[in-house]
């Protein structure tokens, strides 16, 4: 086996198991050998965080393990995004993201965002307790597929209505789809507020958004 295909198999499993310090380690010798940074990234990256989101969902993994999986590509990624920006890699998408007006919780709405960029998403960050108008403006600004509003309290979910009906009101509804997510959200309060999607966990994110938006392997 060559050593390329050593470091693959090494960067899968440390990620896997959130070992921040071997992938950052692995990803710099990876580029040192001359192997390229998308080959790290969908060879040994996505599969990794593919195979976590399939553990958490199956029970095996929980959310501590899904941050410190979500944390050790993190720091592979530090290194590879600007790489990958001067081979003009075209990401399949563009995502908005941000914890509604109200709400600073933002592990959940983090975690996503790795994900998100881990497949191959530019991810524009608002942040936590953003308005509709802020979303609006990044709506305009940006030009996303989607945007995802993010709520950890049932006392803030309620601001997705208004912050949807903000996005119709400035004639932007019918360009983007629209994600809910948290702790308290389920799929039928997804459809009561007009979202067009809801995921109950990072990976369901990336699998539900890649299926809305047509979005093949």
């Amino acid at each position: 086996m060559s050593r390329e295909s050593d470091i693959l198999d090494a960067l899968y499993n440390h990620t896997i198991d959130g070992e921040r310090a071997p992938v950052v380690e692995l990803t710099k010798e990876a580029l040192a050998l001359g192997m390229e940074p998308l080959s790290v990234l969908f060879d040994a990256l996505i599969p990794a965080l593919e195979e976590v989101g399939r553990l958490f969902e199956e029970g095996t993994f929980f959310v501590p393990e899904m941050l410190v999986a979500a944390k050790a590509m993190q720091g592979a990624m530090d290194i590879l995004r600007p790489l990958m920006a001067e081979t003009n890699a075209k990401p399949v998408g563009t995502f908005v993201m941000g914890t509604v007006k109200g709400d600073i919780h933002d592990i959940g709405k983090n975690l996503c965002n790795i994900m998100l960029e881990g497949a191959g998403f530019k991810v524009i960050d608002l942040g936590v307790n953003v308005s509709e108008d802020v979303f609006v403006q990044a709506i305009r600004e940006h030009q996303p597929d989607a945007v995802g509003m993010s709520a950890f309290l049932t006392t803030t979910m309620p601001m997705f209505i208004p912050t949807i009906e903000a996005i119709r009101q400035a004639g932007l509804r019918d360009h983007v789809k629209i994600f809910v997510g948290g702790a308290p959200v389920t799929l039928e309060y997804c459809r009561k507020v007009g979202a067009d999607g809801y995921a109950a966990n990072a990976s369901a994110l990336v699998r539900e958004l890649k299926a809305l938006l047509g979005i093949t392997e």
